[in-house]
């Protein structure tokens, strides 16, 4: 009997088979498992093409020879269940990266305990160093570039969660109780690529309640501004977490972002407060201000960068006299207000009613003016064409609210066109 023999065999670019018909349709790189590709797919990429004559003498002394040729097909699963997961739209749970943390995702990781000044000032670093968005890429502190990573990051978790596990690290509560430092989250767990994110909650943008300060790990780059409640999509399906690891934290309380009296700021005061106070400047722009950082003796570098924050919101006289109140607490626990202008910037509040011109409105441009525009469209409530928030790049979404804004003025054909003018301007910063 003669011994099969194999080989690796690279068939005619023109073989006409039915298997190199197929192997040229499919010689493209294969998907990856967790994108959808199958185990299979990623196997050898020649065929081996069993060669076999063999002649059998049977007791009719017939005798038979096969040969049989073939080219290799993907191969069901041993299992024969489906791949792992879906894709989705972010990482897989895993590991912290560059940190010497190494192979799969500790089972049952410890909650650490923080608070909520903590970690809104580990989402503005990333806010401040504006973060590209990546499924793939890690920070610089091991945390991955997506939505699920910021959160990650932002609550000091020991690994890289994705929507799919972040519940499991909180507990849920109704969206009346939220406070800054809980999220909102959105997880299909039927088809997770569909929709799937989560916001850090920075506070409430107006009394109404019906918009909110969102810190977001989302394209191009980390971001924080007023997003409508709970979402520019999807907003039914989101639910409201609340750390478990959160100090101080119990639902409607509101102890980490209640002021603690005047009594603890100003000349002689020594406590936790002031140091906090001097964090919270720093991360809104007040770093100038401060030679050797904040601590907890009241300094002068304490009212001279309070004040700066002060002047910032457009007060004048006992409101801007250095010395923190309730109004300007709130504002600088819950993310609100305009953060201290650089040196030279100026602060004046009224610096977005200077209409910067016709041609920063049009296809094809991208600027800051654009952004400030959907912005305040947004907090004027005339922001319902945005489908993930308004951006630097001027779309159909802006000049629709734009033109939705004009209409509610009254104007009619030319005069509701949606790309603004300096009346639209004017009113819209009014």
């Amino acid at each position: 009997m003669t011994v099969p023999v194999f080989e690796e065999y690279e068939p005619a670019i023109d073989c006409p088979c039915a298997g190199c018909a197929l192997r040229r349709r499919t010689a493209v790189r294969p998907l990856p498992v967790r994108r959808g590709g199958h185990p299979a797919a990623h196997g050898a990429r020649r065929a081996l093409v069993l060669a076999t004559a063999a002649g059998v003498v049977l007791s009719c002394g017939a005798a038979g020879a096969a040969a049989a040729a073939g080219h290799a097909h993907r191969a069901p699963r041993a299992d024969g269940g489906a791949d792992p997961e879906p894709a989705t739209p972010q990482g897989e749970r895993g590991p912290l990266r560059g940190t010497g943390a190494s192979g799969p995702p500790s089972a049952g990781s410890t909650v650490r305990t923080t608070t909520r000044a903590e970690i809104l000032a580990r989402a503005q670093r990333w806010v401040t160093a504006k973060v590209p968005y990546s499924m793939e890429k890690y920070w610089s502190d091991g945390y991955r570039q997506d939505c699920s990573g910021f959160v990650s990051m932002a609550w000091n978790l020991g690994n890289n969660e994705w929507t799919g596990s972040l519940a499991g690290y909180a507990t849920r509560i109704a969206r009346s109780d939220l406070q800054p430092g809980d999220i909102l989250l959105f997880h299909n767990p039927a088809d997770p690529s569909k929709g799937s994110h989560v916001t850090i909650f920075g506070g409430w943008s107006d009394s109404a309640r019906t918009h909110y300060l969102a810190y977001e790990q989302a394209r191009p780059q980390t971001r924080k501004q007023s997003t409508p409640m709970a979402y520019w999509n999807n907003s039914s399906r989101y639910v409201a977490y609340r750390y478990k690891g959160v100090a101080g934290g119990s639902p409607g309380s509101g102890s980490s972002t209640g002021f603690p009296g005047a009594g603890r700021f100003g000349p002689g005061a020594d406590n936790a407060h002031v140091t906090r106070l001097g964090e919270m400047l720093v991360q809104r722009g007040g770093r100038r201000f401060y030679t050797t950082g904040p601590g907890p003796v009241w300094s002068a570098a304490d009212q001279r960068a309070t004040q700066a924050f002060q002047r910032a919101q457009g007060w004048q006289g006992k409101e801007a006299d250095g010395l923190p109140g309730p109004h300007t607490w709130r504002l600088l626990t819950t993310g609100g207000g305009r953060d201290i202008p650089a040196t030279g910037a100026g602060g004046s509040p009224n610096t977005a009613a200077t209409f910067p011109g016709r041609g920063y409105f049009k296809p094809g441009q991208s600027n800051g003016h654009v952004e400030r525009l959907g912005r305040q469209l947004v907090k004027k409530g005339y922001g319902k064409h945005y489908v993930s928030g308004p951006d630097p790049r001027w779309t159909e979404a802006d000049r629709r609210n734009v033109e939705a804004f004009q209409r509610a003025q009254g104007w009619r054909g030319g005069a509701a066109d949606g790309y603004p003018g300096p009346e639209t301007w004017r009113r819209l910063f009014a």
